[in-house]
């Protein structure tokens, strides 16, 4: 037996290395399409909803995970990015002449009968491995219920998820486009930088005391527990930590925008007490 288990610690760590030298070179090659570095995230983000179509999968066959889902995973991630491509490179084609909302919409209509099409090609091309009763077909099993409920989940998935994704892409772009030109403004405007640059540094410092401190030691932090003025509640720290970088990132905003308030008002204050140039 321990030779066994050495044989498959060895095998995962080898799939476990071929999973992500996959991931690297598919990420490579879509920013190298794409010309974008954020773009194959997007893309690349229904990957790990075709893991939950695996999972689900064994429960209802009732068949346990193995090397052979490993396997199955692997050659999921090639597959189950193809629908999301096409997606992807509709909506950008569609945004060339018209906002990127509507051509969201648009390639998710259009879209639809090539995903439903090409998905279904494929799963139901294994699905009769599934009833398969002989001794041989039951060590491709595992393979063949990730593939089919992967894909099959994915399908499902890309038509929502990926439409939600690049929507909030275009929000985190804008709301960095704004930063960038607090930061950049000029001097007279000086005050709304330093608030733009405050906020940041208040965000990170929160999340570092917050999520970062439990996802790196797996626990709030004790001095964090000491400076709350109540008692915190009997729950997850991971959970915790997430409800207090919210809390925190709330009142942040709300400090900032009274702030922001406060100098627009003596701004204006001064520039109407200032005396106009004369020429």
């Amino acid at each position: 037996m321990s030779g066994l288990a050495e044989q498959e610690g060895d095998f995962l760590n080898d799939a476990l290395l071929g999973f992500l030298t996959c991931l690297i070179g598919i990420y490579l090659v879509l920013a190298w399409v794409f010309s974008s570095w954020t773009r194959p995230m997007v893309v690349m983000a229904i990957i790990p909803f075709g893991l939950v179509g695996t999972i689900y999968g064994h429960y209802v066959w009732d068949v346990p995970l193995s090397m052979f889902t490993v396997v199955g995973m692997i050659g999921m991630t090639g597959i189950i990015i193809n629908d999301s491509i096409v997606l992807v490179t509709t909506v950008d084609e569609y945004a060339a002449d018209r906002g990127l909302v509507p051509a969201i919409i648009d390639a998710a209509s259009d879209r639809l009968r090539p995903v439903l099409l090409t998905t279904l090609t494929t799963v139901l091309g294994l699905a009769p491995l599934l009833y398969e009763q002989s001794q041989q077909a039951q060590f491709l099993k595992p393979t063949v219920i990730t593939l089919c409920y992967g894909l099959g989940f994915g399908m499902i998935l890309v038509l929502l998820v990926v439409p939600a994704l690049l929507a909030m892409q275009l929000d985190v772009r804008r709301q960095v486009t704004s930063l960038s030109r607090a930061i950049r403004l000029p001097r007279g405007a000086g005050w709304v930088s330093t608030l733009a640059v405050c906020a940041v540094i208040a965000t990170t410092a929160l999340f570092t005391a917050t999520l970062g401190w439990v996802i790196y030691e797996g626990k709030i932090l004790p001095d964090l527990i000491e400076i709350l003025p109540v008692e915190l509640p009997d729950m997850s720290p991971l959970m915790l930590a997430f409800g207090l970088f919210i809390a925190g990132t709330a009142g942040i905003a709300i400090s900032i925008y009274a702030l922001g308030i406060l100098f627009y008002g003596i701004a204006r204050t001064f520039m109407r007490r200032s005396p106009l140039r004369t020429s």
